[in-house]
């Protein structure tokens, strides 16, 4: 790649000839014999001359040699020898140097990775850390693997304490190093990590690569794939047992990852969800600390279905919505979603140990009494032809106006029918498309509230007022669950009519 021609002179033991290959690259080499006396062999790169897109002097230089040796021949098993140029003060003067060769070997020759574990101590694992993978601070786990057998490699693994700025953007590469018998191969090679756990470091050697296999190639390895099956089981342990033993530094792992995580159980159609669904963990109503869905589930009531659920920007936002009352009024727990993703990572999951996910703004969530649904029923039916007439006011803004059976205190709420809930709706319109989706949205009155006996007032004395207050409503459930309207200036307008009789 830098030479315009490589020569190779070499003297086998015992020969009483040595032979000279020459190739400029191009239309193939030549083979003479040539003066050589010692035994071995002396390789000659000719690098090409500079020009104006490469300075290819640059690989003559003392310091980039090094740094090439050091990068992907620092732990081959054998010396990588260098006359290397120092300088000393003269000897017998005050201010004048000289420069001298000395010959150093460049190389480490013995990796960490290969050494044996009681050898090493944290404070080794955390330098090699922090000077190969140039980060300031100390990892939060590393885990040395050493592995025979169908897939035999050694590895060295890292979870760093924080997300590299650049993490979760288009611009971050995941990957491992990746050597052959200690000769760095590929930088950064994807197919050694799966996407949810693309935050790992590190590096892997195998003795069963080739050295000069191609990228191309190394898509289609079988042994590469053996490997990178066993590290995604490795680090899923390594994860479980940190979960376990080290709670703490799991949530400071979670807080900095946990969304990789989440986004790795809705990505590919849910295939990893089984490897995830344990290492995911939300707030929770219980204490408000994030807690696993396994702690959960061994927390439920004999008599609940449901895994209860509810989106928002925070929890203090999800807390103060109308729908969390009656949920936490009848002592069930409730898992705050405060991330985009976390809805479509439920989504995907469907079930955890056999019990179902339900949001508290969609559905029945069967929390009633058979007594209390008779009674909102029997409503209901009284305040159908209402309901039809409050529909028709709002148009296509909503899919039905209906009695709320979750609502205590406040005077209504806005819920969803259908997959595509109202978090969803807000998470996917606000991303840069304009292809628009909308929620199949709920009108939801509470039955007991006293705003239930003004309407039904109005719908018999005032229909025009009604659809005022209709219009108020919806409104008002559309600012409590964090969604922009669409007159802002109308609805101002609206409510000062309202205020001054109008």
């Amino acid at each position: 790649m830098v030479a315009k021609e490589v020569t190779v002179r070499s003297k086998a033991y015992g020969a009483d000839k040595a032979y000279e290959w020459k190739s400029e690259g191009v239309e193939g080499y030549t083979i003479d014999e040539c003066d050589r006396d010692k035994v071995g062999t002396e390789i000659i790169l000719s690098v090409k001359d500079d020009t104006e897109e490469e300075k290819y002097s640059e690989y003559l230089e003392q310091y980039r040699l090094q740094s090439i040796i050091k990068k992907y021949s620092d732990y081959i098993r054998f010396p990588v020898k260098m006359d290397v140029e120092h300088s000393r003060k003269k000897e017998g003067t005050e201010d004048e140097y000289e420069t001298f060769i000395e010959r150093e070997t460049i190389n480490s020759m013995v990796p960490i990775w290969k050494k044996n574990k009681n050898e090493l101590k944290d404070e080794d694992y955390n330098s090699f850390y922090k000077e190969k993978f140039f980060d300031y601070t100390d990892p939060i786990k590393h885990v040395h693997v050493k592995t025979e057998g169908t897939a035999t490699y050694n590895a060295l693994l890292y979870i760093p304490a924080k997300a590299p700025y650049d993490y979760y953007t288009r611009e971050f590469e995941k990957g491992l190093q990746l050597y052959a018998n200690g000769v760095l191969i590929m930088d950064k090679c994807a197919d050694l990590l799966p996407d949810h756990f693309s935050f790992v470091k590190g590096l892997v050697d195998s003795e069963d690569l080739s050295l000069n296999i191609s990228r191309e190639m190394l898509q289609h390895d079988r042994q590469l794939k053996l490997i990178a099956k066993s590290i995604e089981k490795t680090i899923k342990n390594e994860l479980t047992k940190m979960l376990k033993n080290e709670r703490e530094k799991y949530e400071e792992f979670y807080k900095a990852f946990g969304l990789q995580l989440k986004a790795g159980v809705y990505s590919s159609y849910g295939m990893n969800k089984d490897t995830l669904c344990d290492l995911l963990m939300f707030y929770s109503s219980n204490d408000e600390k994030l807690t696993t869905l396994e702690e959960y589930v061994s927390r439920m009531r004999e008599d609940q279905k449901f895994i209860y659920y509810a989106t928002g920007e925070s929890i203090q936002r999800i807390k103060s919505l109308p729908q969390t009352e009656m949920v936490l009024d009848k002592g069930y727990e409730i898992l705050y979603l405060t991330e985009g993703v976390d809805e479509f990572a439920i989504k995907m999951l469907n079930t955890y140990k056999e019990k179902q996910f339900k949001s508290i703004s969609a559905g029945d969530l069967d929390i009633e009494t058979p007594e209390e649904k008779e009674e909102v029923k029997a409503k209901a039916e009284e305040s159908k032809e209402m309901f039809a007439f409050m529909k028709e006011a709002l148009g296509d803004k909503i899919k039905e106006v209906r009695l709320s059976q979750r609502l205590k205190s406040h005077p209504c709420c806005l819920t969803s029918d259908g997959d595509l809930s109202l978090e969803m709706e807000k998470v996917l319109n606000a991303m840069p498309t304009d292809n628009k989706v909308k929620a199949e949205k709920v009108l939801e009155i509470n039955p007991d509230h006293d705003i239930f006996g003004k309407l039904k007032e109005l719908y018999n004395d005032d229909k025009e007022k009604l659809k005022k207050y209709t219009e108020l409503l919806y409104t008002q459930s559309l600012l409590i669950e964090g969604m922009s309207i669409d007159d802002p200036v109308g609805f101002s307008n609206m409510i000062c009519d309202l205020m001054t009789g109008k």
